[in-house]
């Protein structure tokens, strides 16, 4: 059994808020710099305006966006790990805590979703956990903008709808609230499970890299087609027009009930912060 003081990993996830928040992704910096040349006009600005400010955030230090989002933790955490002084969840949150502060990160949680009195510190977060082997622990922090989150959708499909009705139901998300959400975007398409667990579906895709290829064949040539028919809407980067309104779109499947079709889309901005950490 490994020891782990939950001041370790409080500092690491202090760390973790201002580095994530400050750096845009090598995979999404990387497919926003290839889009430039394909582009012209108000599109390339906007897209080099995009690279601009990611190089700006990492110089010196400020955040990518003024919505620093909700925290989200995705965490694989070994079963032969014990937290001295605390629990992984009291670590997590007071690591955003001191980290949203120290950082100057916008706080933007509110303790009730109908008085609105924000708990100014942003917690607390969303935690999910995975209990896997080893004597490590796995954190990755996803912080949503509030633009991208309020753009996301669910709904519930009859088994009839096939993959037809996905696509159909992923693309009128996108006509109808895809500008919004500060294009280009990543897409993140959860199928099956239940209604409580195919938007955690949907959400976890978000964490891959673009470029990475779905491990099902099937799957991945729908991601293709998918990402192919977004960027024929012509909605472009922040709305103004031009072919990358989204840069990636993942798919992630659960085995679901007979009468039961899930689908959910969770979108997000081109301000894709994601960063992990092992301790």
């Amino acid at each position: 059994m490994r020891k782990i003081e939950s001041n370790i990993i409080i500092n690491a996830v202090k760390n973790l808020c201002a580095k994530a928040n400050y750096n845009l992704p090598d995979d999404v910096l990387k497919s926003v710099n290839t889009s430039i040349p394909q582009e012209r006009g108000v599109s390339r600005d906007i897209l080099e305006q995009i690279a601009d400010n990611a190089a700006v955030a990492k110089k010196e230090k400020v955040s990518l966006c003024q919505d620093t989002g909700t925290a989200n933790f995705f965490v694989k955490l070994g079963k032969d790990v014990y937290i001295e002084n605390g629990d992984i969840y009291d670590a997590i949150n007071k690591g955003v805590a001191l980290g949203y502060a120290d950082s100057y990160l916008r706080k933007s949680i509110v303790s009730d979703p109908i008085e609105r009195k924000n708990t100014m510190d942003n917690t607390p977060s969303n935690i999910y956990i995975d209990i896997v082997s080893g004597d490590k622990i796995e954190i990755t922090f996803l912080p949503k903008g509030g633009g991208s989150e309020n753009a996301s959708a669910l709904k519930m499909l009859t088994p009839s709808a096939g993959w037809e009705g996905v696509k159909e139901f992923v693309l009128s998300v996108i006509k109808d609230k895809g500008r919004d959400a500060c294009p280009p975007l990543i897409v993140g398409v959860g199928i099956g499970g239940d209604f409580a667990s195919v938007g955690f579906l949907s959400k976890k895709t978000l964490l891959r890299k673009i470029g990475s290829v779905n491990k099902n064949t099937f799957y991945a040539k729908k991601e293709q087609e998918l990402l192919s028919e977004i960027n024929k809407l012509n909605i472009g980067p922040m709305g103004m027009g031009g072919n990358p309104t989204a840069l990636a779109v993942f798919i992630a499947t659960n085995p679901t009930h007979i009468a039961s079709l899930p689908v959910a889309v969770s979108i997000q901005c081109h301000s894709c912060r994601k960063k992990k950490i092992s301790i």
